[in-house]
């Protein structure tokens, strides 16, 4: 008997990794990274309802300090509450009704008790004072902290970048993504001939002795901490207007002096983004807020209504094209993924870090869907299967739950990769759309699950999606589909899957399209003839193995 195999590249990665074993070994986590990751007793009895953030920074000291007043309802009896702060910033002080509270310290979480009775349903407000000099960013945006850099007549250009570490890297804030506050006003001081853009809508300027000026920026929708942001620099400005779904959407641009005509270039693909991504996903979620991209020291990153961009006025990821099919080159990937977010990410948040494939899955995911979009479906589908080159199978997408870990960076392109085989599962592009598009209505402005993601996938489409998820999301196993053609009868089934995986799948039988619909048991179809062959269609992300068996 002799067995001919056809592997892809990546199903031969997997098998290597799967040799070596199904997972790494468990990470050790800490009491430190239990106070940053889960739902504490101090964090759950109180929900946000806004923030006021104001803000003075020091460019020569490299400084910051001011106050964040946070307003709160209760939910149940408490009188401890937890706020975040990270080293080496301070909280100095924490006042409510004027009287100073008492504060303790545990690493990066600090404990307020608040004598005053804390009756459910009302609302209350505190004011945590703060000071100090924040972490630099080493490697921006992927390691948090400030980014302290200079234009090109030398001049402040500051930014922060802080998604991984958390916004408690620099101003005191209850740092989980489970709560937001439903508004945000935003107050920075900057020296003199500088700018500040913030998130939301600026809604005035203070100006004081010496020049200095404050910039106040109104977030008049929920937003997630790691979202805020500052941008401080010389900043040029130019705008424009989007006739949206929702009306006029207003545009505005901030980049350094000397890229001016660059950007009012590179710029012209915000607007058939945004039709793309209204068409695919719904109504740009910010339409109060406006939408913004700003010039950053940094490649960029999805800040709620002020989006960063630091690709270098060129298309691609800083050049390149991820997917090696020059499909990638037809764009600015920073534009395009980081805009992307205002619906994933920025619109539906994950509640816990573990499940950040939402964000970053379907935003990889929506790289294709603008692509199909402004050019075609062929286009679209060569990219995201192109991409499959980067995906590593180190490692299940979906992190550890409660320690502020997510999985791994194949929530990217493996997650878009999933994505788009669902979407081949439906095999209705117009009710896919529509499902992409509910999908942001049902969960508009919320923080929410794995689970209730795929609930509300199932449900529409109409098939229970537990074991696809769960290959695809809880291991590092591609599916392979096995068959084999003996006396003209075609065997097969799926095999490196988890149990009772049964996906159906689009083959070419003979020169002819057909569904099967296989499970983890061997099932036959007779009538095929001699010399059959059978491909698997690619915009599937499977493996497939033809058994061929002789005498």
């Amino acid at each position: 008997m002799t067995h001919t195999s056809k592997f892809s590249l990546l199903l031969l990665a997997c098998l290597l990794l799967f040799a070596g074993g199904l997972h790494a070994q468990t990470p050790t986590f800490t009491r430190q990274d239990s106070l940053r990751g889960s739902v504490t007793p101090e964090r759950a009895w109180w929900d946000l309802t806004y923030y006021h953030l104001k803000v003075g920074v020091n460019p020569d000291q490299r400084s910051i300090s001011g106050s964040n007043v946070i307003q709160y309802k209760v939910l149940q009896p408490g009188q401890r509450l937890q706020l975040d702060l990270q080293a080496p910033m301070r909280l100095e002080k924490v006042v409510q009704n004027g009287k100073p509270l008492e504060v303790s310290q545990e690493g990066s979480a600090y404990f307020i008790t608040l004598p005053q009775a804390q009756e459910p349903g009302s609302v209350y407000s505190l004011e945590a004072f703060f000071g100090g000099t924040p972490i630099v960013a080493k490697n921006p945006p992927w390691d948090g902290g400030l980014v302290w850099s200079k234009d090109a007549k030398g001049k402040p250009f500051i930014a922060n970048a802080n998604q991984g570490a958390g916004a408690s890297i620099w101003w005191p804030n209850k740092d989980h993504d489970f709560d937001e506050p439903d508004s945000m006003l935003i107050s920075v001081r900057v020296p003199k001939g500088l700018t500040d853009v913030s998130n939301g809508q600026l809604r005035g300027i203070d100006k004081h002795r010496g020049g200095d000026k404050t910039y106040h920026w109104f977030v008049s929708n929920p937003i997630n901490n790691y979202g805020v942001n500052i941008n401080i620099a010389d900043y040029a400005h130019f705008s424009d207007t989007f006739q949206g779904e929702k009306g006029n959407l207003d545009l505005n641009y901030y980049v350094l002096k000397e890229n001016l005509e660059k950007a009012k270039e590179q710029f012209k693909q915000v607007k058939p983004m945004l039709r793309a991504f209204e068409h695919w996903f719904g109504p740009y979620p910010f339409y109060e807020d406006g939408y913004k991209l700003v010039e950053a020291p940094y490649l960029g990153m999805e800040h709620q209504s002020s989006v960063t961009y630091g690709n270098g006025y060129q298309n691609g990821y800083k050049g390149q094209d991820w997917s090696k099919t020059g499909h990638g080159l037809k764009f600015d990937f920073i534009i395009i993924h980081e805009s992307a977010h205002e619906w994933f990410a920025n619109n539906i948040t994950n509640y816990d870090v573990a499940d950040m494939w939402i964000h970053e899955g379907f935003t990889a995911y929506a790289e294709n869907l603008y692509l199909e979009y402004l050019f075609d479906k062929k286009a679209g589908s060569e990219y995201v299967r192109g991409t499959r080159t980067a995906i590593r199978n180190d490692r299940p997408i979906i992190g550890y739950y409660g320690v502020n870990q997510s999985g791994s960076s194949d929530m990217y392109f493996k997650g878009a990769n999933m994505l788009h085989t669902l979407r081949q599962i439906v095999n209705d592009d117009e009710k896919w759309r529509q499902i992409l598009r509910g999908l942001n209505k049902e969960f508009y402005h919320q923080t929410v699950s794995t689970q209730q993601v795929e609930s509300y996938l199932s449900r529409q489409i109409g098939r229970e999606l537990k074991p696809f998820f769960d290959q695809y999301l809880r291991t590092i196993l591609v599916p392979t589909l096995e068959y084999r053609f003996i006396n003209g009868i075609l065997s097969y089934r799926w095999t490196n899957t988890v149990p009772d995986f049964n996906m159906p799948v689009l083959v070419t039988l003979n020169g002819k399209e057909l569904w099967l619909e296989p499970t983890t048991q061997w099932q036959s179809r007779d009538g095929v003839g001699e010399g059959t062959s059978l491909e698997v269609d690619p915009d599937f992300y499977v493996g497939e193995q033809n058994i061929t068996i002789t005498p």
